[in-house]
């Protein structure tokens, strides 16, 4: 016969299995967080509920003798503005981070290396800490005071306790990391961004104004000549009223792409469409949009959803910059959009007849790693195949709850 698992045994398992999946949904907690700020509130909020504390705090120092970031948990923001500025980097903050190692006491108080703290500060006893760590580099610190259960009230908080705020610790210091190289990200993808529209308005705009600049004054000088030459003088203004309205089509296309349109409203099919539409005008070229499978007001066919918001609008933008790469760059004389939808996928291709690029790949200055990354944020796959007879950008998107 199979010997019977003590109670006791089967306690600890529990318990053990229970801590685990407590570690387990604080972590996940908060790696679905992508701004740092975000992510240290929930780093601190978890820690706190993990370990049974009162308060909770997360420090992660500057350059100098403070910290750049101090986010605390178990206070009102009222109590944390009556203690005053940020602390500095002294006491057992500065232990924490100069030694990198755990601190356990029973009473922070009573420790030599305590240094004593505002006179709002609430008064504290119990006292954890650990520190945030990327291979041997401290990222922060983390530390919880005031044990809350009754059983641990004269004895503070337990090596169990310090192992999993350490395991939680590990965690979250590669979520920390993570917000930190996405919001880099982020700001340099914003700078790119902008730099491209700078390029847009410049080669938009810019050669038209010198064009208007030129043939104004060509009128101007006709007229002042004796005798007059009105039709010549007629002709150089009509130019500059032409020129005009294609400086005014060109920036209007580019404006009007900086802003997302209403997708709700419009739908993906008719806001790609009236975008099409705009921008060959502006740059006289032909455009074809067309839409199988999707309703006009964005719905597939069958009256569902085709697409999540984040997915339509990676769609539009996919469209966007290939629609601009194919305008601009290609030398085309007529460009197709093309937009289908099966049970499972929604498909955007636009194609061109122009001279395609040499290589596998185009130049990077096309978007097209703004592309792969609005395809990936989604779920979706971005292909580029491009030769003599033109360019085809793909960008398949798969349904959503598929």
């Amino acid at each position: 016969m199979r010997p019977r698992r003590r109670p006791d045994s089967v306690d600890v398992m529990s318990e053990g299995l229970s801590e685990l999946y407590q570690v387990s949904q604080a972590v996940l907690s908060v790696t679905r967080q992508m701004s740092v700020r975000d992510v240290l509130q929930v780093i601190v909020r978890s820690a706190r509920s993990l370990v049974g504390a009162r308060y909770a705090a997360l420090g992660v120092p500057d350059e100098g003798n403070s910290f750049a970031e101090f986010v605390v948990d178990g206070m009102s923001p009222a109590e944390q503005a009556a203690i005053g500025p940020l602390p500095r980097r002294h006491g057992m903050l500065a232990v924490l981070l100069n030694e990198g190692k755990p601190e356990r006491l029973a009473d922070i108080r009573a420790d030599p290396r305590f240094e004593g703290w505002p006179g709002a500060h609430p008064d504290m006893t119990h006292f954890l800490g650990v520190p945030v760590r990327d291979g041997d580099r401290v990222l922060g610190i983390i530390f919880a005071a005031n044990k809350t259960s009754a059983a641990a009230a004269g004895r503070g908080f337990t090596e169990r306790d310090e192992e999993m705020l350490s395991l939680f610790a590990a965690h979250a210091a590669i979520a920390l990391t993570n917000a930190r190289l996405y919001e880099r990200s982020r700001e340099l993808s914003v700078l790119t961004e902008r730099a491209r529209l700078a390029r847009d308005l410049h080669d938009a705009v810019t050669q038209k104004l010198l064009a208007i600049r030129a043939h104004a004054r060509a009128a101007a000088v006709l007229a002042g000549k004796q005798p007059a030459d009105p039709d010549r003088v007629r002709a150089e203004i009509d130019v500059v009223g032409e020129l005009g309205a294609e400086a005014h089509a060109e920036l209007r296309a580019v404006i009007d792409g900086l802003a997302p349109p209403d997708l709700a409203a419009a739908g993906l099919a008719e806001s790609i469409r009236r975008y099409a539409a705009l921008a060959g005008r502006a740059h006289g070229i032909r455009v074809t949009v067309s839409a199988d499978g999707l309703a006009a007001g964005g719905r597939a066919a069958d009256g569902k959803p085709a697409l999540g918001r984040r997915a339509e609008l990676a769609v539009y933008r996919v469209a966007q910059e290939a629609l601009h790469n194919a305008l601009r760059h290609s030398g085309a004389g007529l460009v197709r959009v093309c937009l289908t939808r099966s049970a499972r996928r929604v498909v955007l291709e636009v194609a061109d007849d122009g001279h395609g690029f040499a290589g596998e790949a185009p130049p990077g200055g096309l978007g097209l790693a703004s592309m792969r990354e609005r395809a990936a944020a989604v779920g979706g796959a971005l292909a580029i195949r491009s030769g003599s007879t033109g360019t085809v950008v793909r960008l398949t998107v798969p349904v959503a709850g598929r």
